[in-house]
């Protein structure tokens, strides 16, 4: 029974390993492929030129501009609303029918296809709110998309808290927002964060709910407002890759670094936030 056990053991762990090299050698190549045609096209011209017909005058200074304008909105409308429904739905909702339907549909909503999302946009948003093709337009559409995966992290964050912290706190006579705000938010704030920063890392790299709310593939000038039209790093890559010209394939190259190292940082620093918090917490 042992010598089976153990032979089943060592054929999981091949296997596991196995999968693990595979998919890291498939992104390692992926990664290279990507480093070998962008770096050499990497430059200050070429993060603070116009988009141009001419690849080597093209830049992405529009499409980081309107990234940047997004990810700012989409963090201010997301994370308030995402963090407060999740301190609701954990602290303060009732086990009842409908708030055990309403918890199974926000995790199945983390799941649907972010183009479905595009076409929620479009028709609240662009047209019956009148918005447009603005970069609040869209920031709303991606908040949508993320605001599930936020309203799971914290749910989850939360629920890590131990009970004992909640009954000392009661027990002292503190009531049960003061608990909520003073010890229950300050021990899992780690947690929550980490959630956002990784929706937010979700968001910054969507293309199809954006490109339905009408962001434009070329922009003549950077957005000054929440209310300009605006485009995006993932939809000027889409929009480079699809022409026949070589040279702007290594634009596209360029710009997929630009947006891997936004990405990267955002994990990056949710890791440490993660470790920093988990370190802080003794129970």
């Amino acid at each position: 029974m042992n010598n089976k056990g153990s032979t089943r053991d060592k054929i999981f762990r091949s296997i596991g390993l196995t999968a693990t090299i595979s998919c890291l050698l498939v992104l390692a190549i992926f990664l290279g492929f990507i480093l070998y045609m962008g770096l050499s096209r990497l430059s200050w011209d070429f993060m603070m030129s116009l988009p141009s017909r001419f690849a080597d005058q093209s830049g992405i200074y529009t499409a980081w501009i309107g990234t940047l304008w997004v990810l700012v909105l989409t963090t201010l409308i997301s994370f308030p609303l995402g963090v407060g429904a999740g301190i609701y739905l954990e602290e303060y909702g009732k086990k009842t029918r409908l708030n055990k339907l309403l918890e199974i549909n926000i995790a199945n909503l983390a799941g649907v296809p972010s183009i479905i999302y595009g076409l929620l946009g479009l028709q609240v948003f662009v047209r019956m709110m009148q918005m447009g093709s603005s970069i609040l337009a869209g920031a709303l559409t991606l908040a949508l998309l993320i605001l599930p995966i936020i309203i799971v992290a914290t749910r989850e964050a939360v629920s890590a808290v131990p009970s004992s912290i909640r009954e000392a706190s009661l027990a002292m006579g503190a009531s049960k927002w003061q608990t909520i705000w003073k010890q229950v938010l300050p021990a899992s704030f780690g947690g929550i964060l980490t959630g956002v920063i990784l929706a937010l890392s979700r968001a910054v790299g969507e293309t199809a709910p954006l490109i339905v709310v009408g962001a434009l593939a070329y922009v003549p000038f950077a957005p000054r407002g929440p209310l300009d039209e605006f485009t995006v790093l993932p939809i000027q890559i889409f929009n480079w890759v699809s022409r026949p010209q070589h040279e702007f394939a290594i634009n596209a190259a360029a710009a997929i670094i630009v947006l891997l190292l936004i990405t990267f940082i955002m994990n990056g620093i949710a890791v440490y936030l993660r470790n920093r918090w988990q370190s802080k917490m003794d129970w």
